[in-house]
């Protein structure tokens, strides 16, 4: 497709029944589809050229990966196919939720908010021992932390000077107010990316990068395209379900990613690009159009 190396372009996370007859022709004995498809995934080719080199790894949100796991999802990827991982939330979330799952913890302070510890001794190893090649960025994912930005950056910085500087780091943030200067000098200085994310109440992406000073914080640039902008997210899976097709284009987020992915290769950055159903619809889809937009548009 004439696309640089420096982008992988990926999806949220992969075992999507709404892809099978596209991504997914191969037949899967019974409850062996999310354990075996990993390898389909990452084979799927578009225009005679490997359409995925990266994916989320969006469940270890809640709950760090066993080596286990990590060595099942090695041995259906090739060389240089990367993962980027969500962190687990004990570490990004100030506040448990108040729902039923979280038990007795629900609805309570959480102790472990940016336990570097914790990220060190229960989340880190599993990568070292048994995933280190097909480690990608992880994702650090703040949602509305009700703390203020001040503070937040104050302990963020902390945090990420004692991360070991073998793995690559990203930050998503959902609260503009944190989008400052100094959130992008603190980034700046440890060589973290920011994850630009499409999101129901961020800005777009191109205003992310004018809050940045138009400066890319890291050698690499995360994006994840969630939901459409002003659109919540229930709302975003009952338009999208059940993930087969393109159910609305949106034009202003694709011009946005092309601007800025190529924005990153023009300065020699890898592009980790990863697309979620609820965006559009079916994210397959959202990137082979974003594929096809950077292989034929001219260098800015």
């Amino acid at each position: 497709m004439g696309l640089s190396p420096l982008i992988k372009f990926g999806t949220s996370t992969w075992a999507y029944e709404g892809w099978r007859g596209t991504v997914y022709t191969k037949d899967y004995p019974k409850g062996r589809f999310k354990k075996d498809c990993l390898a389909e995934y990452a084979a799927y080719r578009y225009k005679d050229a490997p359409l995925f080199g990266t994916v989320g790894l969006d469940h270890t949100f809640y709950r760090p990966p066993t080596d286990q796991l990590l060595q099942d999802y090695a041995a259906q990827l090739p060389p240089g196919f990367e993962m980027c991982s969500k962190v687990w939330e004990r570490i990004t979330i100030p506040q448990f939720p108040n729902l039923l799952e979280y038990g007795a913890s629900a609805g309570q302070k959480n102790p472990d908010f940016l336990n570097v510890d914790l990220f060190l001794n229960e989340v880190l190893p599993p990568y070292q021992r048994s995933f280190k090649a097909h480690t990608g960025p992880f994702i650090f994912e703040f949602q509305r932390t009700g703390i203020a930005p001040h503070e937040f950056l104050k302990r963020l910085d902390e945090f990420l000077s004692k991360l070991p500087k073998d793995f690559r780091y990203s930050v998503e943030i959902r609260n503009p107010d944190i989008l400052s200067p100094e959130y992008r000098l603190i980034l700046q200085h440890h060589s973290v990316s920011h994850v630009y994310n499409h999101w129901t109440y961020m800005p777009g992406l191109v205003e992310q990068h004018e809050r940045l000073g138009e400066i890319f914080t890291a050698p690499f640039v995360v994006f994840r395209l969630l939901t459409p902008l002003r659109v919540k997210y229930a709302q975003a899976v009952r338009i999208a379900e059940p993930y087969n097709k393109i159910v609305a284009e949106l034009p202003a987020m694709r011009k946005d990613t092309v601007t800025l992915v190529k924005q990153a290769v023009e300065t020699h950055r890898r592009a980790y690009v990863l697309v979620n159903n609820r965006s559009e619809g079916n994210a397959p889809s959202t990137v082979q159009v974003l594929a096809d937009q950077l292989s034929t548009s001219p260098p800015l």
